[in-house]
């Protein structure tokens, strides 16, 4: 039996340091046993598997902040399902800042409830096409769930990892994704799969968590500071330049903002980045 990666368990909590109700969940906090946590990909199942199934009940709590509240304007949050917004945990409104345009196809990465899938089915039109991507059986249950009592056809969601997204080759316009990202452990896999799919001249608007300087080595080995998208944060640096070396062209950084300024210690080195980038024409 291969050692767990993550050793001594710690328990997800209410407490728990995270990046606030905008990516992390907290409701699967007596659920996980150390046998989950032998991977990455089986605690941020868990975790978001729970933010499902309690999406009603977090969109009825009124105390709550979630990731719409803080990101997503008044139109936007109007035209979401409660439950959509209930599911919500992102660190950035990607689609918001993106563009999409009428007629094109957008992709989605960790698509969740569906929300920024919903927001980009209105702006590309009945000629366009959104395809929303999440390893979670559940969260692809809510999803579709959102779509129907929205009426939504020009939406599709499909079980997938985003190290290894179910789309073929140059078949996309614009990829977006909220804070997903930072869970994987193959970044450099993530972004070539982009670049994959991405038609000649195509783009992504992503929104992620990225650090300063590094992390203490019992933060990256944190399942919990893992699933509240900090364990896994790459290096800013570090990352721009694996976006540049996996081929993409003229990256800009949208947004950025310190998650916690005012935190001690490696806290306050989070930030919240939105960023562009090109797959060049040709």
């Amino acid at each position: 039996m291969e050692k767990n990666l993550f050793g001594t368990l710690t328990p997800i909590s209410e407490a728990a340091d995270c990046c606030g109700d905008s990516c992390c969940g907290d409701d699967a906090s007596t659920e996980i046993t150390h046998e989950q946590l032998d991977s990455v990909t089986a605690v941020v199942q868990h975790q978001y598997a729970a933010l499902a199934t309690n999406a009603a009940e977090r969109a009825a709590d009124s105390s709550r902040v979630k990731a719409t509240d803080k990101f997503y304007t008044q139109a936007q949050r109007d035209v979401l399902p409660d439950e959509a917004a209930g599911a919500s945990a992102g660190c950035g409104n990607p689609v918001g800042i993106a563009d999409a345009r009428p007629g094109e196809t957008v992709l989605d990465l960790g698509s969740g409830g569906g929300i920024d899938c919903f927001l980009a089915a209105r702006e590309v039109g009945d000629g366009g096409y959104v395809i929303g991507i999440d390893m979670t059986p559940k969260m692809l249950e809510l999803a579709q769930q959102n779509a129907a009592s929205l009426g939504t056809e020009n939406v599709v969601f499909k079980l997938g990892h985003i190290e290894s997204i179910p789309q073929p080759d140059d078949t996309v316009d614009l990829v977006i994704s909220n804070c997903v990202i930072a869970l994987s452990e193959q970044k450099d896999r993530v972004y070539s799969e982009i670049f994959r799919i991405l038609k000649s001249g195509g783009r992504f608007v992503i929104s992620d968590m990225v650090t300063e300087v590094p992390l203490p080595a019992d933060v990256q080995a944190s399942p919990t500071e893992w699933v509240a998208c900090v364990g896994g944060a790459a290096v800013m640096s570090e990352y721009l330049e694996l976006i540049e070396s996996t081929g993409f062209t003229d990256i800009e950084v949208l947004k950025e903002a310190r998650t916690n300024p005012d935190a001690a210690y490696w806290k306050s080195s989070l930030i919240d980045i939105t960023i562009r980038a090109y797959k060049p024409a040709g």
